[in-house]
């Protein structure tokens, strides 16, 4: 189930960064939904409600699966401190035997 949770979490999530990059901000940014192909589909207010309303549903629904998932994996996982866990065994060092002199 959470896996399911997650993927669906990571295109909901491409999805509002890629429609945040499309919309055009005060400062110029990459406004790309402005102009041509959006602006001869729709009117330049149309766009902007349509991607301002596009954007308002992606993020429910982004912090919605936020805190679907954290409310589903809060007992999952055993907390433990990095500090608890020993070190790796090292392995004995051998030395190198000499090589056999050879006359």
């Amino acid at each position: 189930m959470s896996t399911v949770l997650l993927v669906l979490h990571i295109f909901v999530t491409l999805a509002l960064i890629g429609l945040v990059l499309v919309q055009r901000s005060e400062g110029g940014g990459l406004g790309i939904g402005s102009s041509g192909g959006m602006g001869s589909f729709m009117g330049g207010r149309g766009t902007a409600n349509l991607l301002t309303r596009a954007t308002a549903i992606l993020a429910t629904a982004f912090f919605v699966l936020s805190l679907l998932m954290a409310v589903l994996d809060r007992g999952a996982v055993e907390r433990r401190s990095i500090l608890d866990v020993p070190a790796p065994a090292a392995a004995p060092a051998v030395p190198a035997s000499p090589a056999p002199a050879t006359n």
